[in-house]
């Protein structure tokens, strides 16, 4: 039926609707025991992909399995992969318990794993309220049980953390990581929070306009970006100039009328400006973090700004061993499934 890996393999994988290329030749391993970020602005082809993923949407190119296999072939998806999607997914008539029954009974599990998983997402003291009446945060919570109901290897979850408050966010950044690294599940998280994703993921996919930006290690990412030293001169461009005249090229005005210099110190900066007798106000080293690098790697999808970098080479070898790769992309109608992973109707 399928590998029992827990791997996520996309390889290669490409949508296009019309003339517009949602998604173009994305490829990238996200392994179990780990949790790894999936992060693009809005209209990246984020969304496109993970649909694709749950064969929700067919390829137009390329593959997208879980375990060695297409969303489709996993027999009974719900023990193999949870995912949310969206929250919306609630009759408001309904207790949160009896939603969960519902889909319990779909998938086969016995109707005790709806206290379990409302105790799991710290919804137990609301299993006999109307989902009509939950908040965002609540009804995400309920979505993530759903999710959780099948016990799945895999969970892929699109903007976990909205409607949470800073407690909740707490309490599903600890969740996840004891759910990837201390169960060895595959978690993939989509997500814009950038800060947030930062204290939980391992790995990052970055993606923008459907290209894959960077994959890899976080820390290689960080490692990757030099720190800079922000600087606030009376005179910018006198600044800039004096800098460039020493050999510092690494310079850059910020919109708010500092200095950015990278690949140099504070005190280079600091008697640079002295002998060119510009005074300067202040000076903060500023290290490299996750959403300065997000906004570098993506900025010409918000600004059409010339410059974008070329798409980074994903890290990718090609399929585990013993892949089938002449089963993919899968053909034939259709299949459509629940958002949540549940079975085939």
């Amino acid at each position: 039926m399928h590998d029992g890996s827990g791997r996520i393999v996309v390889q290669n994988l490409s949508k296009q609707f019309g003339a517009v290329n949602a998604v173009q030749n994305l490829s990238f391993t996200v392994e179990p025991g780990s949790v790894t970020g999936f992060l693009g602005p809005n209209g990246a082809g984020k969304t496109t992909t993970l649909r694709m993923l749950l064969g929700l949407v067919t390829p137009t190119s390329g593959m997208a399995t879980i375990n060695g296999r297409p969303h489709s072939q996993l027999g009974n998806p719900a023990r193999v992969v949870g995912s949310v999607l969206e929250n919306e997914g609630f009759h408001p008539g309904r207790t949160a318990r009896n939603h969960l029954r519902v889909y319990a009974a779909a998938i086969g599990v016995p109707d005790r794993r709806a206290d379990e998983v409302l105790g799991l997402v710290g919804l137990g003291s609301a299993a006999d309220r109307k989902a009509g009446g939950f908040s965002l945060g609540m009804r995400q919570r309920l979505a993530l049980a759903t999710a959780l109901l099948g016990d799945p290897q895999v969970l892929v979850l699109d903007e976990p953390t909205n409607g949470l408050d800073p407690e909740g966010i707490l309490w599903l950044r600890n969740f996840l990581r004891s759910y990837a690294r201390e169960q060895r599940r595959t978690v993939l998280v989509s997500s814009h929070l950038l800060n947030e994703v930062e204290q939980l993921i391992d790995q990052v996919v970055i993606i923008s306009q459907g290209v894959t930006r960077y994959y890899g290690p976080l820390e290689q990412l960080r490692k990757s970006q030099q720190s800079r030293v922000l600087v606030q001169p009376a005179d910018p461009s006198a600044l800039v100039k004096a800098l460039q005249e020493n050999g510092i090229t690494g310079v850059s005005p910020t919109p708010d009328g500092r200095v950015a210099v990278a690949g140099s110190t504070v005190q280079q900066i600091g008697d640079i400006a002295a002998k060119a007798g510009i005074a300067v106000y202040g000076m903060q080293e500023d290290h490299a973090d996750l959403e300065r690098m997000f906004f570098q790697l993506t900025q010409a999808q918000y600004t059409g700004a010339p410059g974008y970098p070329p798409p980074q080479q994903p890290q990718y070898q090609g399929p585990p061993p013993g892949y089938p790769p002449q089963q993919y992309p899968p053909s034939g109608p259709q299949h459509q499934q629940q958002h949540w992973g549940g079975p085939q109707q």
